[in-house]
Formats: C-alpha cells, structure tokens, sequence
C-alpha cells in the first residue's frame, strides 16, 4: 500500500510530464519503464544469486548462476522497454513543436530514466554529463 508521500510524489511527477504535454496515461507508462529498466539494471550488475548476462554475438539474453555459474535462457525486459519508451516520445514529439529525448541511465544506484526538454543540454555537449537537469521519471 502506497504512503501518502508516495501518492503525492507520483502525483507530482505526472503533472510534470503533463505540463511537457504527455498524457497521464504516458505518464504511467514512463513510470512503469523506468521502474522496469532499473530492475533490469540491478540485474545486470548482479544480485545474490546471480546476474543477467547478454550474449554479444546472438543478443540474447541468459541468467548466470551465482553457485553453479550455470547459464539459462532468461526473458529479456530491456529492448521491450526501450521500444516502448521510444513510442512514447514520438507520439508525443508528433503533438508538440518542442522535441523531447529521453536518457537512460544505466547506474541502478538512481533513476533510470530522465526526460531530457531543448536546453537541458547545452549545444554540443553530451547528455550522460548534463541528464541531471532533467525530469527524473521514478
């Protein structure tokens, strides 16, 4: 059961991305992409029992055991999120004049994604030493 903190800060992030003309329902989706991508994110760097690994060669995805160090196929929730949230940001760019970008960082000690408006990043500058200044979706 969520706190009333809880509610208000969900609350205050939706009308945030409201007011950068998302719709809520938008707003629930990024929410739930980011809260996917940084479980996918701890995964990766490894829990108890072990991690997620990718095979560079085929792009798949597998769970290596912490123990054993045995490999099985494993679901893979990373590009899903990614193709949604790229949906997302078109259909909404495709509504407004101003272009959004979103950044996701892949650090799972904090957010996992940002919503990145025009002048968050100064021209010519990376957006990995700058996301900061964006809108942090959690």
């Amino acid at each position: 059961m969520a706190t009333k903190r809880e509610i208000m800060r969900q609350l205050r992030l939706e009308n945030a991305l409201c007011n950068l003309s998302f719709t809520s329902t938008e707003a629930y989706k990024l929410r739930r992409i980011s809260l996917t991508l940084q479980r996918w994110h701890e995964l990766e760097c490894g829990i108890d029992n072990g991690c997620v690994e990718r095979d560079p060669d085929t792009n798949k995805t597998f769970w290596r055991g912490a123990f054993s160090g045995k490999t099985w196929a494993y679901p893979d929730r990373e590009t899903g999120a990614l193709k949604r949230l790229g949906a997302i940001i078109n259909a909404r760019n495709g509504r407004s004049s101003d272009i959004m970008t979103a950044y996701v960082q892949t650090d799972p000690r904090g957010n996992a994604l940002y919503i990145l408006r025009p002048g968050d990043v100064p021209e010519g500058k990376q957006a990995d030493c700058y996301y900061s200044r964006g809108i942090a979706v959690y």
